[in-house]
């Protein structure tokens, strides 16, 4: 078997997508596991840039399977919108292409109201979520009230699921002051969506494990980033899903026996997206051009990304949690053409210098960076096919990072296309 986890190593935006395009031309097939359509995955093929927020990043690739797990939390809407896109551009997926759970939670109408008004209603201590009703759905999942896909292929089961649930949807919206959804409307409605969902939908957790017990190379696709995840990141300016290697096996349904390996994706700096605290944050014009020059603006809510130096103290948290065993090294060329750059080695907190990182926001918003100095480098580096022909500078700062963290990069990125990358180790197990 080969199952590989690929995942966010920061807060999320560090490049994936281009990572899993890459990956996928020696995958079987290509799996999301958590998150919804609050993440967006840019990848560019020839010049040509598609963004894609449900489907896992492997779907351009003909010869690759996918899956959405039920660990996702779906907007059949979207779905069906992305699908519709790519056939109109010559991309179609068949049924056998695409897999979705039929025990996906289904993102409803309310889920966004509720997302919507509650962050309005934080005014200035707003999370930063993209609306698009995640977290509320997520909610209802784990306590026990979500309308999952498979209720969806029926009106009598989808009538009954909904007036089971009805009670404590009405009471949230009438203290939202929101009427009472129309529930034969909405019934009629999402049963239309359900009918043409439903010869994608599958028990998903099987089908991988018939995969991987077939020997067939397996590359799992993780959302946001690590200091995002629920339960680990810098709560409370979190989304609502496990986003490290764990959230993998639970939101797919395998066991953590399958795994071969788990790879982080790091970009050479920092972003975040959203509220919450970020200790590295350039407020600055050296902030303002990496934002520029590695186009840092949100795939999904088009927001401009805070940029900051690169943070190896949270960076090996993360590595901690995910126990990763590779590094994929993203944007290291947008970084081209500063005299000196910045890596974050630890944190004081009132001049006391921090032995974990302090993952909950009222902590880290107290934490002042320490930080070590490299030189920088000039040169346009997207060109680059191998590891000497980089800088000797670039070469530098890529191998302090790889030392700060214990962690080799298998891959470095020195542009947006699936081409610029220099390939340094294989991912996939021999």
């Amino acid at each position: 078997m080969s199952a590989v986890i690929l995942v966010g190593a920061q807060w999320g935006d560090e490049g994936k997508g281009k990572i899993v395009d890459v990956l996928a031309r020696d995958a079987h097939w290509v799996v999301r596991f958590q998150g919804g359509n609050n993440a967006g995955h840019t990848l560019v093929v020839n010049g040509q840039r598609r963004v894609l927020h449900l489907l896992p990043s492997g779907i351009l690739h003909s010869n690759v399977k996918c899956a959405i797990g039920p660990g996702v939390v779906l907007d059949p809407e979207v779905l069906l919108q992305e699908l519709k896109a790519l056939a109109e551009s010559g991309i179609h997926v068949p049924p056998e292409r695409l897999r979705v759970s039929d025990a996906v939670p289904i993102i409803l109408p309310w889920h966004r109201e509720i997302d919507r008004l509650r962050e309005a209603r934080l005014g200035a201590g707003k999370i930063g979520t993209t609306g698009k009703g995640i977290g509320p759905c997520y909610e209802d999942a784990t306590g026990r009230r979500a309308i999952v896909a498979r209720d969806l292929t029926d009106k009598a089961r989808l009538l009954t699921a909904l007036q089971r649930i009805a009670p404590d949807v009405t009471l949230l919206l009438a203290s939202l002051g929101v009427a009472e959804p129309d529930w034969e409307t909405v019934a009629d409605h999402y049963v239309a969506l359900g009918q043409k969902l439903l010869p994608h939908l599958d028990d998903v957790g099987a089908r991988i494990d018939e995969a991987l017990t077939a020997g067939e190379k397996v590359l799992m696709e993780g959302a946001q980033g690590t200091l995002l995840d629920v339960r680990h990141g810098t709560y409370p300016f979190v989304t609502s899903s496990a986003t490290v290697a764990g959230g993998a096996c639970t939101g797919l349904g395998i066991g953590p026996t399958r795994i071969d390996r788990v790879v982080g994706v790091v970009k050479a700096y920092a972003t975040r997206v959203g509220s919450g605290p970020f200790p590295t944050e350039l407020n600055d014009d050296i902030g303002q051009r990496l934002r520029d020059v590695g186009h840092e603006y949100g795939s999904t809510t088009g927001r401009p990304r805070r940029c900051g130096w690169l943070d190896v103290f949270a960076l090996k948290h993360a590595a901690r949690l995910n126990g990763l065993s590779g590094m994929f090294l993203n944007k290291i060329d947008v970084m081209s053409g500063l005299e000196r750059v910045a890596i974050c080695t630890g944190y004081t907190i009132d001049g006391v210098p921090v032995r974990d990182f302090p993952s909950h926001s009222v902590d880290l918003e107290r934490a002042v960076p320490v930080y070590e100095w490299h030189d920088g480098w000039q040169e346009n580096i997207s060109g680059c096919r191998n590891f000497d022909a980089l800088p000797v500078t670039t070469r530098a700062y890529i191998r302090r990072i790889e030392a700060l963290t214990g962690i080799g990069c298998d891959l470095i990125s020195v542009g947006p296309d699936r081409d610029e990358s220099i390939v340094l180790r294989a991912t996939w197990p021999a």
